[in-house]
C-alpha cells in the first residue's frame, strides 16, 4: 500500500558511472564547548546495507546518529543524504528530506497525550493528504507488521510495556515508507526475548525494498544478528590526540576475530582497569570544580 507519493525511481547507473551512497559522513567532528565528542569521522553507507555503530557509553554514537539526520550540526565536516549536503538545505528542504528518514528513538519518544493509533498516524497527517480511512488502514497494517494487536490502538503509551512502546515507535518510523531507518539503542531496557523480537523486526524492515539501516547499540547480540557491517567508536577521552576514533570497520566475523585489546575488552564485557580510570577522572573533575 503506497503511503506517500513515491520519488521517481532512480535509473540504473550507466556502465562506468558511480551512484552516491545512501548516506555519507565526511571528516565530521563535533565539539560541545571545550568537550570533543567526535573527531574526523568518515563513513559511506550504500543503499541496502545495515550498518551497526558500536561503542561504550559516551563515545558519541547517538551524537553521530543525530548528525546523520541534521538534528545536530557538526562543528566540522559534511553529512550527505543521497549526495545532498544536509548543511546546504534550508529548513523547509531539510524537513522534506527528513520525511525520507525513519528514526527509532531509544525511549520510543511517543507523544504521551496521544493514543498509539494517533502516534503512528502523526507523520501521515503531517506530510500527506491521505483520507482518514486510508490513514486508519495504514495504521492497522503497521500495527500488524510490528506484532501489536489492534486492541492497543486506543491506549496511551503509558499503558504499554517497554517492548510494545518500542514496536509502536518503529511502526511510526515506517509510516512514510522511508528508504533509510535509523535506530538509537533499539533493545535497551528490554529482556533478552523481547530484544530478539526487535532484532527480528530490524531484519524484516531491511527486506522492505532495499531499506538502508543504521543501528546504534552496545548490544553484541544485536550487532552480530543484524549487521552487514560494524563500525566501532572509541571515546576521545581515552585516545591519543592523533589516533583515529573509528577503531574497527568490518564484518561481524572480522570483529569477533580482532585481536585489538580495546575491541576484545568491549565484546567480552571486561571492566579491566576502568573503575580506577573512572575514580581518577571523578577526582580530577572535583579538583577542577573546587579550583
Amino acid at each position: 500500500m503506497p503511503r506517500v507519493p513515491a520519488a521517481p525511481p532512480r535509473p540504473d547507473p550507466a556502465p562506468g558511472s558511480t551512484v552516491p551512497p545512501m548516506l555519507s559522513v565526511e571528516g565530521l567532528s563535533v565539539r560541545f564547548g571545550r568537550q570533543g565528542v567526535l573527531r574526523d569521522i568518515t563513513l559511506s553507507i550504500p543503499a541496502g546495507e545495515t550498518l551497526v555503530i558500536l561503542g561504550e557509553s559516551g563515545c558519541g554514537k547517538t551524537v553521530l546518529l543525530k548528525c546523520m539526520i541534521g538534528l545536530i550540526r557538526p562543528t566540522v565536516g559534511t553529512v550527505r543524504f543521497e549526495g545532498q549536503s544536509l548543511a546546504r538545505q534550508g529548513e523547509r528542504a531539510l524537513a522534506h528530506l527528513r520525511t525520507r528518514y525513519g528514526f527509532v528513538f531509544q525511549g520510543a519518544a511517543l507523544f504521551d497525550s496521544l493514543s498509539i493509533a494517533d502516534n503512528i498516524a502523526f507523520p501521515l497527517r503531517e506530510h500527506t493528504r491521505l483520507a482518514a480511512a486510508e490513514i486508519g488502514a495504514i495504521v492497522d497494517e503497521l500495527l500488524a507488521e510490528v506484532g501489536l494487536p489492534p486492541t492497543v490502538k486506543h491506549k496511551k503509551p503509558v499503558e504499554l510495556s517497554g517492548g510494545m512502546r518500542k514496536r509502536a515507535g518503529l511502526a511510526r518510523a515506517l509510516a512514510l515508507d522511508p528508504p533509510l531507518v535509523l535506530y538509537d539503542e533499539p533493545t535497551t531496557g528490554l529482556d533478552p526475548i523481547m530484544s530478539d523480537v526487535i532484532n527480528e523486526l530490524i531484519l524484516r524492515v531491511k527486506g522492505r525494498g532495499r531499506v538502508t539501516s543504521v543501528v546504534v547499540t552496545h548490544d553484541m547480540h544485536t550487532a552480530r544478528k543484524v549487521a552487514d557491517r560494524i563500525v566501532m567508536l572509541h571515546p576521545l577521552s581515552r585516545l591519543a590526540a592523533d589516533a583515529p576514533q573509528i577503531v574497527f570497520n568490518g564484518t561481524p566475523a572480522d570483529l569477533d576475530h580482532s585481536r585489538d585489546p580495546r575491541i576484545r575488552q568491549f565484546i567480552e564485557g571486561r571492566a579491566g582497569n576502568r573503575l580506577t580510570e573512572l575514580r581518577d577522572a571523578a577526582a580530577l573533575a572535583a579538583g577542577e570544580g573546587a579550583a
